[in-house]
């Protein structure tokens, strides 16, 4: 039976998940095990506890708590739920709560680059993409679209960060994914090298006039593809596009150059997705 609190003091300590500590803190890049997520709404934790993270705590809005009772309570051990009205927890948190629940979990081991690709056929790997709702929607489209799984390089967006989790609505605890490369070194040469070893042909998306359409036969029957996609900028590398078997387009219309990357990937994922 889950410990409910009603929240008397905007200082206590046990509330910290939530007001002060940074991403980076919450990330713990130097015990990833102590690590902290947040996840927002109640299906988005849904997904995280079937993918086994363990509950923290819960903070949310008064009105919530049938809902909590009905469809996580039982999932949640005796974890304290701080609760509040509406008004009181965008004061607390700085912002207001989109599906006014929010859970502060351990964060899950992550495996190796080898683990996910190992069985799967088509990955996705994203370079550069800062944005948290751009990684989010990625995650969302890669695991509606037939990807078997995502690999983030180094400078991208941490996947667990608390707004890439909700705009993926929890697909970044469903779809297997890794860090490839624990530093700026390991990519893009050796992290394409390895995906090479691994058996994957590698297709860089990108705006050139020799790039070839992914409407090309050859790269949907390709037995292992790995789909690249860059910064929302300036998309991917120089060095990251010449080490690549491939440069592929998305063939566009009246005049339009490109499209967002989210949108981009969406499309790239079904039409390359394995047949």
């Amino acid at each position: 039976m889950a410990h409910i609190v009603e929240i008397t003091d905007l200082s206590l300590r046990e509330l910290s998940p939530y007001t002060q500590l940074t991403h980076a803190q919450l990330r713990s890049r130097r015990e990833p095990e102590q690590g902290v997520l947040i996840a927002e709404s109640a299906k988005v934790i849904s997904c995280a506890l079937d993918a086994g993270c363990r509950p923290l705590s819960l903070l949310m809005e008064r009105r919530h708590l049938p809902l909590f009772a009905r469809q996580l309570e039982a999932r949640c051990g005796d974890v304290p739920v701080y609760t509040a009205d509406r008004e009181v927890l965008a004061r607390l948190t700085g912002y207001a709560l989109t599906r006014g629940m929010l859970c502060a979990m351990r964060r899950p081991a992550l495996p190796d680059v080898e683990a996910v690709c190992r069985n799967s056929r088509r990955v996705a790997v994203l370079e550069n993409i800062t944005d948290a709702s751009n990684v989010g929607a990625l995650f969302r489209s890669a695991a509606a679209l037939g990807m078997d799984a995502v690999l983030v390089t180094p400078s991208c967006c941490d996947p667990f960060y608390r707004r890439a989790i909700r705009v993926s609505m929890g697909a970044v605890f469903q779809l297997p994914w890794a860090w490839i490369g624990q530093g700026e070194g390991q990519w893009p040469r050796a992290g394409l090298a390895l995906l090479r070893e691994m058996g994957f042909r590698t297709a860089a998306m990108a705006l050139s006039g020799s790039a070839a359409s992914i409407e090309e036969p050859r790269l949907a029957q390709a037995e292992r593809l790995a789909v690249l996609l860059g910064s929302e900028g300036n998309g991917l590398s120089p060095e990251t596009i010449a080490c690549c078997d491939d440069t592929v387009r998305i063939p566009m219309a009246h005049g339009v150059d490109s499209l967002n990357v989210a949108a981009a990937g969406a499309v790239v994922f079904w039409q390359l997705r394995p047949r």
